[in-house]
């Protein structure tokens, strides 16, 4: 017979002591329905059924976390198998993780977890994840880097798969490589070893620059190749070596704000000295 009991205000079922005993109640009945809210204050909720069926589009975990660095997600029991899985957000990575842990299930956040793997489908659009097998299989296809090194001689070198750039310092260049995939090239060091300096640009000047005040040092022989004609020069001096004339030495100099910029050439100690003799 069915029964209908109502109240026109709260209406309370206590067992024995109530939640500070140790007696419960029984509900033994083929269904149980809620109609309204259901609030369970507890320590903790026991569901022994084969299904669970939430009609909800989303389950909120961690509902009372007011700000605390707390983990959460999924925690699976697996018995005896081995310690027990968890699929959780793990706050100080802000990052979701697969892994097993020895920890309980009240425990957040985890402090002992080991990573596991998770298994997808081969990927289809471009922001899936990728699988192992798929990325061997395109990393086997692959048959050249498509990377191409011109040099001075217009050669072109082209790298493949399992080719290895080289590149050394050597006396004169620093070479860095650091992650990620930066190379860095310097010459910054003094230059040794150098037999010739030449430029290849047609009739252009080689400049040699000190920094500031500094000079530019000559510590051995400076050689000067025999010059056919005379050159000119606008508000600079240069020297040069032509067929010696009545100086003696072959080493010429010109500047146009030097004796109407006529040539002049460099006299040497023997020619000096029977010039002054001469002279008186």
């Amino acid at each position: 017979m069915a029964k209908t009991l109502r109240t026109s205000g709260d209406y309370t079922i206590k067992a024995g002591a109530g939640t500070a005993g140790t007696n419960q109640i029984d509900f033994d009945s083929k269904t149980v329905r809620v109609r309204g809210d259901l609030i369970v204050d507890g320590d903790q909720t026991i569901v022994n059924t084969a299904t669970l069926s939430v009609e909800d589009t989303f389950v909120e975990l961690a509902r009372n976390n007011s700000g605390a660095a707390l983990d959460a997600g999924i925690y699976v029991n697996r018995g005896t198998a081995g310690n027990n899985a968890v699929f959780y957000w793990d706050e100080s990575e802000d990052a979701f993780k697969a892994a097993t842990t020895t920890d309980g299930a009240g425990v957040s956040p985890l402090t002992a977890a080991t990573l596991a793997n998770v298994r997808v489908a081969e990927p289809v659009n471009t922001s899936d994840a990728v699988t192992k097998n798929y990325l061997d299989t395109e990393l086997a296809a692959v048959t050249s880097l498509d990377l191409s090194i011109i040099g001075d001689n217009l050669s072109t070198l082209l790298l493949e798969s399992g080719d290895t750039l080289t590149i050394t310092g050597g006396n004169n260049i620093n070479t860095v490589v650091a992650e990620p995939n930066i190379t860095t090239i310097n010459l910054n060091n003094d230059l040794f070893n150098i037999t010739s300096i030449a430029s290849t640009s047609s009739n252009s000047n080689l400049t040699l620059t000190a920094n500031g005040t500094g000079s530019v040092s000559i510590n051995n022989i400076l050689t000067f190749s025999s010059n056919a004609s005379t050159p000119t020069a606008a508000s600079i001096t240069k020297l040069y070596s032509k067929t010696a004339g009545s100086g003696g030495t072959g080493v010429f100099f010109v500047n146009s704000t030097v004796d109407s910029g006529a040539e002049g050439e460099l006299i040497s100690k023997k020619k000096a000295r029977a010039y002054a003799i001469a002279l008186g």
